[in-house]
């Protein structure tokens, strides 16, 4: 197997030094971080002051801390990531695969709520699927770029990417946690259609991992549990679907403007796990319908800046990495609206960004690093390997017809540049 090499330039500036696109993603990223702050203080001092337990400023205080180390680290990655990718990526796809089949082993592994997804003491416990989500983005993003002729076979698209990624989702669905399995599964998707895989086998997969996810739902019995309650969440609201009809009773409750910040009943005394999977519902009854379609807003500025992002990257693996993060944060967020509004399983997915939670939070900032690192005009180039049957024209076509490639000979660059010059002269 030939070894991919990595090839890192940095385009031009737009905007006073910055590009639209960035400054996009920072403004929506900080605007979600803020209201993350004053709605886990919120959602969080209320339970807290009634149980005696503190000041109700404890998960404030290490959100705050938890964003900060985010903050550091997807400034470092915004500059520099794209370059760390040749050493990055596959060094972090060994320690998440060993992470997470770490949480399963006795003595090692935290169970909480009956999942057994962390890692670590107090403070400092860390979920490994978060880093998972993250790992297999890059994974999947390198290996599209440099055999982009991968997506034309599913053959060769399951050696090794689907096993790899397919092994990835069970081991995070065993702990159980088929929220995060979901989400790589929406991101590895994405990556797939912006590779340029056709339709008719997409359509083949996607019909496949829906048999697999039904299967599943339908052997585990916690799978079954969410299922039933989600169809019918009123007929086992003091059961499975309290947790449902709670956060659609909050929502409800607070109409177009919100009954005001702070005044939220829900979450003093019905909604669980306020501050974290169900803070959309608190933000649903303080703010109402306004400051959930705000927040819906921001995200749908994050999407656009990062699709952009990818359409101007100039080459295919910056451009999968723009997509693939983009994916991971904006299906996150969506899985996390739909199951508070009803309208999916709940899956104990966060909310990016907002939800309190320290492994979701600093993962989610070191993704918006990466696309930052990209829509600041950061390139990766990875050689493509040319296949077997092909040759070198087969890789060279691949490349061509994929539909976010954006690389040029540096000949051709060169030429243009003298081209301009003369013209200006």
């Amino acid at each position: 197997m030939r070894r991919a090499s990595t090839r890192v330039t940095r385009g031009g500036a737009a905007l006073g030094g910055q590009p639209l696109e960035q400054r996009i993603l920072l403004t929506a990223t900080l605007c979600l971080l803020a209201l993350g702050a004053v709605m886990v203080y919120s959602a969080s001092s209320a339970t807290t002051l009634l149980e005696g337990s503190g000041t109700g400023t404890g998960d404030l205080i290490r959100y705050i801390i938890f964003a900060a180390v985010g903050l550091v680290g997807m400034n470092l990655l915004a500059r520099r990531g794209i370059g760390w990718l040749h050493w990055l990526t596959a060094p972090l796809l060994v320690v998440s695969f060993g992470l997470v089949v770490a949480v399963h082993v006795p003595h090692i592994g935290v169970s909480i709520n009956g999942g057994r997804r962390w890692i670590g003491p107090g403070i400092l416990r860390f979920e490994p699927a978060e880093l998972m989500k993250l790992a297999l983005v890059l994974y999947a993003a390198t290996l599209l770029a440099r055999r982009p002729q991968r997506v034309q076979s599913l053959r060769a698209l399951s050696r090794p990417l689907l096993l790899v990624a397919g092994a990835g989702c069970a081991l995070v669905a065993s702990e159980p946690d088929i929220g995060s399995a979901m989400v790589i599964a929406f991101t590895l998707c994405a990556l797939l259609v912006a590779a340029g895989m056709p339709m008719r086998k997409l359509g083949l997969l996607a019909g496949c991992v829906i048999a697999v996810v039904v299967a599943y739902a339908i052997a585990e019995p916690y799978a079954r549990t969410r299922l039933t309650s989600f169809i019918d969440p009123w007929s086992h609201a003091a059961g499975s679907g309290f947790q449902a009809v709670q956060a659609q009773i909050a929502v409800g409750s607070g109409g177009i403007f919100g009954v005001g910040p702070g005044q939220s009943v829900q979450k003093a005394f019905y909604l669980p796990e306020a501050p974290t999977d169900f803070i959309l519902a608190v933000i649903g009854e303080e703010l109402g319908v306004v400051g959930v379609c705000s927040l819906l807003f921001l995200y749908g500025l994050i999407a656009y800046a990062g699709l952009q992002a990818a359409r101007k990257a100039r080459s295919l693996q910056s451009a999968l990495i723009a997509v693939g993060t983009t994916a991971l944060i904006v299906s996150q967020a969506l899985l996390n609206v739909f199951a508070v509004l009803g309208t999916a399983p709940l899956t104990g997915v966060p909310l990016p960004f907002v939800s309190y939670g320290s492994s979701n939070l600093i993962v989610m900032l070191l993704a918006m690093g990466l696309l930052m690192g990209v829509a600041s005009g950061e390139t990766a180039h990875v050689r493509a390997v040319p296949s077997r049957r092909g040759g070198t024209a087969a890789g060279t076509r691949a490349r061509e017809s994929a539909p976010l490639t954006r690389e040029r000979a540096p000949g051709r660059r060169r030429a243009g540049d003298r081209a301009r010059r003369a013209r200006s002269a």
